[in-house]
């Protein structure tokens, strides 16, 4: 799969996107969802990746390796949010290699898991997923909320035009969408291995005011900020 052109560099935070090819559905059933939950864990490591059964008649264990003994993860992955035909990932880099190839292991993992699961030949993805950069304050203040904020695409796109009426509603909304680390950040036990959320954390102030405080988002979003995002 195609790569963008872009020098990685370490210890610096990035904007993953990816769609399918087309626009494609990429998660048609919950197993799809859970299973690329899986693979956001077993395909953030160095070492070769065995657990990759593809689980048609069980659910994959999350996590395989609790304590992480024998894991050597490629990068830190800070926040995630599948949608039906496409991902958001917010990866923290250790090193200049670790994106490009835990981002490759994933997509090449999970569309061999799709392609056999659902009898779908050819190409998953699009050709060259997003990378983005956070360089500066203005990107880093709100890229967790708008990660987290994209499955309120399903009921109300409006949300983007900072039209949200009853921003409550929404948070409770994105409350019980399972498929993101935002039930992890609010303290709600979800996937809580997948995400290193420690960093956040500190930044919103821990996880009872990072609840109000997407709500408080929602509500005084001023729609240039989010506009200058540019990446969608």
């Amino acid at each position: 799969m195609a790569t963008p052109k872009r020098e990685i560099e370490s210890d610096r935070i990035y904007h993953i996107i990816n769609r399918g090819v087309e626009n494609r559905v990429i998660f048609l059933s919950d197993k799809d969802y859970l299973r690329f939950v899986h693979d956001l864990y077993e395909f953030n490591d160095e070492n070769k990746s065995y657990n990759v059964g593809y689980f048609f008649n069980k659910t994959p264990a999350i996590p395989i390796d609790p304590a992480g003994q024998y894991r050597k993860v490629m990068v830190k992955i800070l926040a995630f949010c599948l949608m039906p035909n496409h991902y958001h990932l917010l990866l923290k880099t250790l090193n200049k290699n670790g994106l490009y190839r835990f981002v490759h292991k994933l997509n090449t993992g999970y569309a061999k898991y799709f392609n056999q699961r659902h009898n779908h030949a050819g190409v998953l993805f699009q050709g060259r997923y997003k990378l983005v950069p956070i360089v500066n304050e203005s990107h880093f203040v709100h890229i967790p909320y708008y990660i987290h904020c994209n499955p309120l695409d399903l009921i109300a796109s409006s949300w983007r035009e900072g039209k949200i009426k009853n921003p409550k509603k929404a948070v409770e909304f994105l409350s019980n969408y399972k498929w993101s680390s935002h039930l992890d950040y609010c303290g709600v036990s979800n996937f809580p291995s997948i995400t290193e959320r420690n960093f956040l954390l500190k930044v919103f102030g821990g996880s009872k005011k990072y609840r109000k405080m997407i709500e408080n988002w929602l509500q005084e979003m001023k729609i240039e900020e989010v506009g200058n995002l540019n990446l969608e």
